[in-house]
């Protein structure tokens, strides 16, 4: 929450655009009955209910997406733009929800695996005005990549291989 970082972060940016640019990873790779999902330094498993063949033993897929898009309500608002935008901030939360239908995931007719109705309350405390507040609301809206990416088409490249067992 260091609005100086953000002004030096953007003079730097604006005068070499290419260090703000990356290419994020993440990988995933069986273990057991779980996902073991790796993003640098991090790891975390996700799983699946037993009712899709998992042990429920770790959040899932759909939880992790609704988590990403949480959690960047959250920490964007309050360490990047309340800073940037000048807004005082208390505190943020928010709860990220939607409707699914399992049957689709198991390929019963008559239902489908998207999910539906994806919806995020955010609440921001702050003393600002209402007008403050809404403005950086908007701005969120505006920024916010994994929102964008759930809101926005976009088109994602999907590759297979096979790998044989010698």
């Amino acid at each position: 929450m260091d609005a100086t970082v953000i002004r030096e972060t953007i003079n730097l940016w604006e005068k070499q655009p290419d260090k703000a640019k990356g290419s994020p990873t993440v990988m995933a790779r069986t273990e057991g009955s779980h996902a073991i999902v790796e993003a640098g330094p991090f790891t975390w498993r996700a799983d699946l209910p037993a009712a899709l063949g998992g042990k429920n033993e770790a959040p899932s897929p759909t939880a992790f997406l609704l988590g990403a898009l949480a959690g960047c309500a959250v920490v964007f608002i309050r360490d990047t733009l309340a800073p940037q935008l000048g807004v005082r901030i208390e505190s943020v939360s928010a709860i990220a929800k939607c409707k699914t239908d399992s049957r689709g995931l198991l390929g019963l007719e008559g239902s489908i695996a998207d999910l539906q109705e994806i919806e995020v309350s955010i609440e921001i405390e702050s003393s600002d005005s209402e007008e403050n507040v809404q403005g950086l609301y908007q701005t969120w809206r505006e920024r916010c990549p994994v929102y964008l990416a759930l809101t926005k088409a976009t088109t994602v490249k999907t590759m297979m291989s096979v790998k044989r067992e010698s």
